[in-house]
Order: C-alpha cells, then structure tokens, then sequence
C-alpha cells in the first residue's frame, strides 16, 4: 500500500505543561513512522517529558511503531518521566501484548486513567531518581 493510500495523522494537545497527549490515527509502520518520531521528538525539545500515547485510531502497527514508543520510553526515563500507550485499537493492543512492550509501557484505558498514572508514578520519584518500577 503506498504512503498517499495510508496517511498517518498525528495531534498533540497538551492537557498539562509537562504532558503531551499524542493522539495518532492510521496505519502506524515503517512507511508512515517518520511523523510520529518527530511529533515526539519535538515535545521533548519543548521539555515534555510524559506521554499519552493514544492509540486508538491506529488498525495497525509494525515493528517500526513499537521501536518509536520503546526508544520515546527511554528517553523520558532518563529524565523521570512517563509513557503511557492509551486505549489501542484491538490489533495494537495485541501486538504489544505479544511483543512484551506492554509489560514495559503500560497501557491505560483513556486520558484520565494516564494523567491518574503520571500522578502516582511522579509521587514517588525524587529528582534524579526513576519512579519505582511496578
């Protein structure tokens, strides 16, 4: 399937200065990865260091996307943040299920499910030390 067949689109809205929800709709692989990278390359610029992956809108995903949302994970370690994946379509979900990437990035039912998330994990995290590992 060509790229102009498949569009990815993705929207970042900020529910809190340090949170960006990242709400992503298409096929989400190697051909389309490149927007996604680079929407969340940008808020980490910006100083975001949580993120609501909502992945709703996503029928698929190949390994492309899973190495973005683990490499996203990394990065927002180093600086004590939080990636969320948020309420993946059916395929998604099993994907991550399957792959083991749910065990590392947790997955929440929606927004306030994450943000509650964020909350909890931040609480617990003093300055230069990562939020204790669930």
């Amino acid at each position: 399937m060509a790229l102009a067949d498949n569009p990815l689109s993705v929207e970042v809205t900020l529910p809190r200065d340090d949170v960006a929800l990242v709400k992503v709709a298409g096929h989400l692989d190697v051909d389309t990865a490149t927007e996604f990278q680079a929407q969340l390359a940008n808020q980490l610029h910006h100083g975001r260091r949580h993120f609501l992956l909502d992945l709703s809108e996503v029928p698929f995903m190949d390994s492309s996307g899973m190495n973005i949302i683990l490499r996203v994970y990394q990065e927002t370690r180093r600086l004590d943040g939080v990636v969320q994946v948020i309420d993946p379509a059916p395929a998604v979900r099993r994907v991550l299920e399957l792959t083991g990437v749910s065990i590392t990035v947790p997955i929440s039912a929606d927004v306030e499910e994450g943000l509650a998330l964020v909350d909890r994990q931040t609480a617990g995290a003093a300055p230069g030390v990562p939020a204790p590992e669930r």
